[in-house]
């Protein structure tokens, strides 16, 4: 049986689980073992702990949270490396051409650079998400298309069954995304199985394909594969990458802007 002590050291650690997901919504049992100095074996059974409370769900080798991006996480995002997300917008600014098609995809590295944008003229912008296209309509007298259906609570996205097909019957110069991660296996992961569709629906109706994410994103992993390195044609990012994933981007071509 468990001391007082012990047990109130678990559900500490267990809280401290939560905390990192919230950030990057997938954590592997090494990354528990290694942060908090505790067996693998320990980590599993956080992990199932979790999941019995229904916290988390299980997946191999780690577990994904359960449950909608709560407000007070998506706020925190906003904030997490707000400067790089600045920069990285005013980066892709500077890649788009006045009078440019492009699909821009939702989140708050997205929401930075419709913030930059305003520096462009004349831009045709699709997006299905309303916090990127208010930030537009507000600022800029650009083309904007938004898809119908639901407005999905916190981040604004918009969705419905159709989205998908509504995004097929446009052509872009570019398709603008963002990503949850990108693990070292060179594989794009989010959080969201819906958002992940229509990205991958924008980018096959695109030119040219652009993934702006700050440093923080190499090397995490999330539940959903949007795709790989090799779908990728610029990065746009505020630190280079080293590793598997910089070996990765040089082998598959892909423009690093930094």
């Amino acid at each position: 049986m468990e001391s007082n002590g012990e047990e109130r050291k678990k559900e500490s650690r267990q809280s401290s689980i939560l905390r990192l997901m919230e950030k990057n919504f997938y954590i592997s049992v090494e990354e528990i073992s290694d942060f908090f100095t505790v067996t693998t074996q320990t980590a599993r059974r956080d992990i199932l702990a979790l999941e019995k409370a229904g916290r988390v769900r299980r997946l191999h080798g780690g577990a994904v949270l359960v449950g909608p991006l709560e407000e007070t996480v998506y706020r925190r995002r906003r904030v997490d490396n707000a400067e790089q997300k600045q920069r990285i917008g005013e980066l892709v600014a500077d890649l788009v051409p006045d009078g440019a098609s492009i699909f821009i995809d939702s989140g708050t590295t997205c929401e930075a650079i419709a913030r930059a944008l305003s520096s462009r003229n004349h831009l045709r912008v699709l997006t299905y998400s309303l916090r990127v296209a208010t930030i537009l309509n507000e600022n800029t007298n650009f083309t904007l298309a938004v898809p119908g259906g639901f407005v999905r609570p916190i981040h604004g996205g918009i969705f419905q069954e159709e989205t998908p097909e509504f995004i097929r019957n446009f052509k872009f110069d570019s398709a603008i995304i963002s990503v949850s991660g990108i693990d070292n296996d060179g594989d794009l992961c989010d959080d969201d199985h819906a958002e992940s569709v229509v990205a991958t629906a924008a980018m096959a109706q695109s030119r040219h394909t652009l993934l702006a994410v700050d440093s923080s994103k190499f090397g995490k992993r999330a539940m959903v594969r949007l795709g790989s390195i090799s779908d990728v044609d610029t990065l746009v990012t505020d630190t280079m990458p080293g590793g598997d994933i910089r070996r990765l981007l040089d082998e598959n071509g892909v423009e690093i802007v930094c």
